[in-house]
């Protein structure tokens, strides 16, 4: 919300009034964020305190233990169709191996965040379904562009070359299919039918670091006025997967003539790195859907650089076309064009988007999955008789 052009918050009987300093279309989207909840009069004690969570919602809390679990009911009183299922239950399982034991045995019928170990297993089973989608987090390379190496966009291109995304994405992620560009199908409205997929060539990639006047030295890393094209990669292990693709990052890369350190650390040494300007590449993974608008992301990373977006990058374009798109005057025309000039500049590297999986029991029907994470669709799903 501090990104926002909010110029002022009301309460008045029976609204909440937004003033703006500038028109912003994409509001709305932000206020779906759980931070921006609207509580009622009565959810507020002594000193405005707050004691209670008062909701219009298909399902009403019963018992709360959290972090951990909670039970709820259908609701009464609720304005829409009941839900089909009376009562539910919500447990939080940290171990993603328990989660699949849970599915498998039949101790949970919905279970979310599995594993690409747990799906491949999962999907042999006659006691569950498996339900996958593409979500807007997106597994991706952020390049220093200020970097003497990759301030040509044909450097940060040749290093997108030599990416295998569909071997990544099959034997590392167990996924269908590597990021053909930066945002998925799913995300609807900002993926571009119309861009050159991101491909795989590292012929490619040499000819256009042999452009650029690098010549192999011998040891097979390139050299360019006596520099080496040596980099450091930085990585986190809190997603287990980003040291894998790493490890085979560095083999790809070299095979370009590109001498990759990979250094495992702190999520936090990369926003540092952001900061003072020590960072090469950064493998990160970036959620797009926190705010269900990608223009909010755009923003903050993009328009102007930020943190986990672009750096050592400017591009005023975009700049102008990601702020009118958040005026709303933008339209399909600013998104395209601005996914057009990240597929060619390659401020960031895009290798695949991450999929939200789902093991569904057998007598459960109706379950889907929202790519933007906002519902569990629960007042939609049926026992089987």
């Amino acid at each position: 919300m501090a990104k926002t052009p909010i110029k002022a918050i009301k309460a008045t009987d029976g609204a909440v009034v937004i003033t703006l300093s500038d028109p912003f279309a994409a509001l709305p989207a932000y206020l779906a964020h759980f931070s921006a909840q609207i509580l009622a009069p009565a959810a507020y004690g002594a000193e405005d305190a707050g004691v209670a969570v008062i909701g219009t919602g298909p399902y009403k809390i019963t018992d709360l233990a959290p972090p951990l679990s909670l039970k709820a009911e259908a609701f009464g009183g609720y304005w829409g169709p009941a839900p089909h299922v009376p009562n539910v239950r919500y447990s939080a399982v940290s171990r993603v191996e328990t989660r699949a034991l849970m599915a498998e045995s039949g101790d949970a019928d919905f279970v979310f965040g599995l594993d690409p170990a747990s799906v491949a297993r999962l999907g042999l089973s006659d006691a569950v379904t498996v339900h996958s989608v593409a979500i807007p987090r997106v597994l991706l390379i952020k390049v220093n562009a200020g970097h003497p190496a990759l301030s040509e966009p044909e450097a940060r291109q040749a290093l997108s070359l030599a990416i295998d995304r569909e071997g990544i994405a099959r034997a590392v992620l167990r996924y269908p299919e590597g990021a053909t560009q930066l945002f998925p199908p799913s995300v609807g409205a900002w993926h571009n039918d119309s861009l050159v997929p991101l491909s795989h060539d590292p012929e490619k990639a040499k000819e256009l670091l042999q452009g650029l006047g690098w010549t192999m030295g011998g040891d097979g890393i390139l050299t360019r006025d006596g520099e080496r094209f040596a980099l450091t990669l930085t990585t986190y292990p809190d997603r287990p997967e980003l040291p894998l693709v790493a490890a085979v990052l560095e083999q790809q890369f070299r095979a370009i003539g590109v001498e990759l350190t990979i250094n495992t650390t702190n999520s936090s040494e990369i926003s540092a790195g952001h900061a003072d300007g020590s960072l090469n590449l950064g493998l990160i993974a970036r959620n797009f859907g926190l705010i269900p608008n990608p223009v909010g992301t755009i923003l903050s990373d993009y328009a102007p650089a930020g943190d986990w977006g672009a750096m050592g990058w400017q591009n005023d374009e975009i700049t102008d076309l990601a702020r009118s798109v958040g005026r709303g005057d933008g339209g399909a025309p600013a998104r395209a064009r601005i996914t057009e000039i990240l597929q060619t500049e390659l401020p960031i590297i895009p290798i695949a988007w991450y999929r939200q999986t789902l093991a569904v029991a057998k007598g459960v029907e109706g379950a889907v999955i929202d790519p933007w994470e906002r519902t569990f669709g629960l007042p939609e799903l049926r026992l089987s008789q």
